[in-house]
């Protein structure tokens, strides 16, 4: 028995045929899409807000009122913040973007060929 799988991308439907083992199997609509991490954007922004204080507190000639690295503290904290407001917001907009660009995809449970009961297998978890 021959089963369609159909893939929707950018509006139009593409078929790909296969073999169906099990007349009874669910299918779901899905959507696929590449999202960023938001995590990793945040951290980078932090470390770009740090070399920036770092080149605004020591880049710059001194001042006898200031120490250099009180200088850097306090412009630590402020590019710190806003690097990772930055790049969260940077995050956002790239997140958007691949919502637009994301695809539709029916899916459908295949079972597994081989069974994962027996004392064979009790020793992989």
């Amino acid at each position: 028995m021959a089963l369609t799988v159909t893939w929707v991308r950018n509006g139009t439907l593409e078929d790909m045929a296969s073999e169906d083992t099990t007349p009874n199997t669910a299918r779901r609509e899905i959507t696929v899409r590449r999202a960023p991490k938001f995590v990793p954007f945040m951290i980078l922004g932090a470390v770009v807000g740090a070399i920036v204080a770092a080149i605004i507190a020591y880049g710059r000639p001194a001042d006898p009122a200031f120490d250099a690295s009180t200088v850097f503290g306090f412009f630590l904290i402020v590019c710190a913040g806003g690097g990772v407001i930055l790049f969260s917001v940077l995050a956002l907009v790239l997140d958007r973007v691949s919502v637009k660009r994301s695809e539709r995809a029916l899916v459908e449970a295949v079972p597994d060929s081989v069974p994962d009961e027996g004392p064979e297998n009790d020793d992989v978890r």
